[in-house]
């Protein structure tokens, strides 16, 4: 009985804090808000991708770079009504005829236009829905190559990745950060896997955030507090902003991965919409 009580107890507080986080208009609250102040944006309000605020993370729009198991190409993230899509989609000819058969996705990132040390940085969006892919909104600098045993010069910080879908339960992302390189050298943490249970993160917009000083690094979904890590020291340094979508598999050609089943070729393309993203620093 009394364990009952324990779990009608846990799951009130979390209830309470649910409708606590959530605005006015019922979208969540930054947490903490009163601490920040709004120091970098993009809405996605134009007819294109602004290229003031991001550029290719290791691609471009003059020719595809190999990606793990797919190509990418910076044409496959439009911005219409509103919203950024990244898309995914299979190319039987190549992209625009480029001879180069397979999967088509990309990222992007803030490197060289905007990087920030410390605040909270969140992105609002709806998660790619296919297996054998996963979306991430994440952070890095180029200190993260450096192998000395910690993260205080830099590290690859993970605020979502969602490599769940098709599986059970898929209505989850992992929260990660790694350090030292990406040799033998690396060493990295899975900080949280949390579910979300109200929204459909394949259907409707979720935001997801972290809070990061020079105490440790704090994850959020929809303004509640998934997780929370120093591990390796908390990175000391400015990092840049990054989406992307990642096929599993080498050499462009999709294969099993930690996001389940391979990619099929007949299977349906698929788009990771971004409502906005936006960087806050403390006051």
């Amino acid at each position: 009985m009394e364990t009952v009580f324990a779990f009608i107890k846990a799951f009130f507080a979390v209830m309470l804090s649910l409708v606590m986080s959530l605005s006015p208009k019922g979208f969540p609250r930054v947490p903490h808000e009163e601490k920040f102040e709004l120091v970098w944006s993009d809405e996605f309000d134009g007819d294109s991708l602004d290229f003031s605020k991001w550029r290719g993370h290791g691609c471009s729009s003059d020719a595809a770079s190999v990606r793990r198991g797919s190509y990418w190409h910076t044409d496959m993230a439009e911005v219409r009504d509103g919203e950024l899509h990244i898309k995914t989609a299979y190319y039987p000819e190549g992209y625009n005829g480029n001879g180069k058969p397979g999967w088509y996705t990309c990222g992007i990132e803030t490197n060289g236009l905007y990087e920030q040390k410390y605040g909270y940085f969140e992105v609002r969006c709806i998660l790619p829905a296919g297996t054998g892919l996963w979306a991430a909104f994440w952070m890095l600098t180029d200190g993260m190559s450096n192998v000395d045993g910690g993260g205080t010069d830099g590290a690859e910080i993970d605020i979502f990745e969602s490599p769940f879908y098709g599986r059970s339960p898929q209505r989850k992302v992992s929260s990660n950060i790694h350090i030292d390189g990406y040799g033998e050298a690396l060493k990295s943490t899975n900080v949280c896997e949390p579910l979300i249970l109200f929204n459909n993160p394949y259907e409707e917009f979720n935001t997801y955030g972290l809070e990061w000083n020079e105490d440790g690094y704090t994850f959020y979904i929809n303004g509640i507090k998934t997780g929370s890590s120093d591990f390796g020291g908390a990175s000391r340094v400015p990092e840049y902003m990054i989406l992307s979508v990642e096929v599993g598999g080498q050499d462009a050609v999709p294969a099993d991965s930690w996001a389940g089943a391979a990619l099929a070729d007949g299977s349906e393309p698929t788009d990771f919409v971004v409502d906005y993203v936006r960087a806050y620093q403390y006051k």
